[in-house]
């Protein structure tokens, strides 16, 4: 059949085709019964309780799931080398069978041989990683959604973006609930439901800025447990929706004005540094929700935060943020002969753009970050019913983690929950500057020697974490 017009469905948009005369049939998607039907996904629309703001109310569970006992307190010494980390080849041969035409190593690879895949956690390890997972998921599914229905198509061009930018962002919010059904079926009939959250940006620059924050540890704190998961499959399909995730990262940067990507390695961090971000920005869950195990460090608050809507970023005044949650986004309200939004100029414009060079950096190696943390024992999260905790001893060092690196610098500590530290200058490889992007801090009390693959063990020694905006 020869149509000059026909209706093309793509996850759930309806795209028309272009009218001059093209081979088409017209076709719709299996549904229902029907053989090849998709199953059902999570709604993109905002359903159930719709208000937004802190949690008032009594907690009626406090505190992280725990186990039925605890093995150990921390792991700290010397790694011990693993047994089975002996292969080495010095000449590229294959030195085993090979299973199938043009499939190396009887020996190695999982998951390679006849045995059909389950895409199912596999251990409590597994179910609470992706339960965290989802809860990312469901936060951004209902934050990309709240910012449209917040601000109005007026407001975006306030900011430099159009009615295409927003229609850019709902699909983000279906890409979400997408990533949310994948989750949600993993888990099975214990997975975490959505819950009701409290943001902190007043305007649309602010809504973006939270977002790059929000989509940087949603994105990190993926990348950090995928190689541990028991089950392959799982992390085969996390993996795929991980990179979507990515994109949208780095789409919301360029929505700012900033780089898009200045890094070459995105880091990856432990649970309970998701967590701990994550939480504060949780008001309530649904009753009986499954709860996690994961720690909540206290807040580390970076006072002279750079502010990416300044010309010059690093004259921001103390506090220049909306609140003192960890992820808040920088005050985007300020004089116009200090905002560099509505400017012209090449190398000082932050308007939206596909990529920016700043000619003045937001931070730079060497420039002093002075910083306060709270206190142990503060009610955070869903229902105010998980409390921050550390084990750590005296604050030493501040860690920086970002692309491969984790580094340390020393911390002078000025008063009972403060003090500064510099900026390290270390680089991944010779000219790529370690500390870009949207960079994890923490105070430790010790410099523990770790690499991207067991950074969880410096969780004992955290005594607060926070973010950071360098680049």
């Amino acid at each position: 059949m020869i149509s000059k017009f026909a209706l093309l469905g793509l996850a759930g948009l309806a795209v028309a085709a272009p009218a001059n005369t093209v081979p088409a049939i017209v076709t719709k998607a299996p549904t229902g019964t029907e053989p090849g039907a998709a199953p059902t996904r999570v709604s993109d629309k905002v359903t159930g309780v719709t208000s937004h703001g802190p949690y008032s109310g009594t907690p009626t569970t406090t505190g992280a799931l725990k186990a039925p006992t605890t093995l150990a307190l921390k792991m700290d010494g010397p790694p011990v080398p693993n047994p089975t980390a002996t292969y080495y080849n010095k000449n590229g041969l294959l030195s085993q069978p090979a299973p199938l035409p043009y499939m190396p190593g009887v020996a190695g690879g999982k998951g390679v041989n006849n045995t059909l895949p389950r895409y199912m956690v596999e251990s409590d390890f597994d179910f609470q990683s992706v339960a965290l997972g989802l809860h990312q998921e469901y936060i951004e599914l209902d934050l990309f959604n709240n910012g449209l229905a917040t601000f109005s198509e007026e407001d975006f061009l306030e900011a430099g973006l159009t009615a295409e930018d927003r229609a850019f962002i709902a699909f983000m919010a279906v890409q979400e609930s997408d990533h949310a059904t994948l989750l949600t079926n993993m888990l099975g009939e214990a997975a975490p439901k959505q819950c009701t959250y409290n943001y902190p940006y007043k305007t649309v620059r602010e809504f973006i800025d939270f977002n790059i924050k929000v989509t940087r540890f949603g994105e990190s704190g993926t990348w950090g447990f995928l190689s541990h998961l028991d089950s392959r499959e799982v992390s085969t399909l996390l993996v795929q929706a991980e990179s979507v995730e990515a994109r949208q990262q780095m789409a919301f940067r360029q929505m700012l004005g900033l780089h898009p990507m200045p890094f070459s390695f995105v880091p990856g961090v432990p649970q309970s540094w998701h967590w701990t971000l994550l939480a504060p920005y949780i008001s309530s869950c649904p009753a009986n929700n499954t709860r996690l195990t994961w720690q909540n460090f206290p807040a580390l608050n970076i006072v002279n935060q750079p502010n990416p809507n300044r010309i010059h970023p690093n004259d921001t005044a103390n506090y220049e943020l909306v609140g003192r949650r960890q992820a808040d986004p920088s005050n985007s309200t300020l004089p116009k002969d200090e905002s560099c939004v509505n400017s012209n100029t090449t190398g000082v414009s932050c308007g939206p753009a596909i990529s920016r060079n700043r000619t003045e950096p937001l931070t730079f190696p060497g420039r002093q970050v002075f910083l306060e943390w709270e206190d142990a024992g503060k009610p955070v999260g869903p229902n105010n019913s998980y409390i921050t905790n550390t084990t750590a001893g005296e604050p030493k060092f501040v860690a920086w983690l970002s692309q491969l690196n984790l580094t340390y610098t020393p911390l002078n500590v000025t008063g009972p929950n403060s003090g500064f530290t510099y900026q390290p200058p270390n680089e991944v490889y010779v000219g790529d500057p370690a500390v870009n992007g949207t960079v994890f801090l923490a105070i430790t009390d010790s410099d523990l020697y770790l690499t991207p693959f067991n950074l969880t063990l410096i969780n004992p020694h955290v005594k607060a974490l926070g973010l950071f905006l360098a680049g």
